[in-house]
């Protein structure tokens, strides 16, 4: 059975010039902005390093621009769940994934939570 075009989402075909996100500019604002907006306390390090953690503490979000075993591993963002009634994970980025895309990883995330 094939849905009706009018209950497909829409197709989005950004134009190329809108595309400069595809690439890293190695900012946190994205990702920061998003979890300032949504209350979740931060804690900024000396090092530059910022640390976030939601509301029920169960998510935790780590910009680690200055921690050195971060950087042993390739990565600059770490987002470490805790669910109530399965096992913890990690998911992690590295210095060339744009903030937009972890912030996009993150909005999905927090969305579904909210289900």
């Amino acid at each position: 059975m094939n849905a009706p075009s009018s209950l497909l989402p829409a197709t989005v075909r950004p134009a190329v010039e809108d595309r400069s996100w595809l690439a890293s500019d190695h900012c946190a604002e994205p990702v920061l902005a998003l979890l300032v907006g949504l209350g979740w306390p931060t804690v900024d390090t000396p090092e530059a390093n910022v640390h976030c953690t939601s509301p029920d503490g169960r998510v935790y979000v780590g910009w680690l621009p200055e921690d050195p075993g971060a950087w042993q591993r390739g990565i600059v963002w770490r987002v470490q769940v805790r669910p109530a009634d399965a096992e913890p994970w990690t998911q992690e980025f590295g210095i060339d994934t744009p903030a937009e895309a972890v912030a996009g990883f993150l909005t999905a995330l927090i969305a579904t939570h909210a289900r």
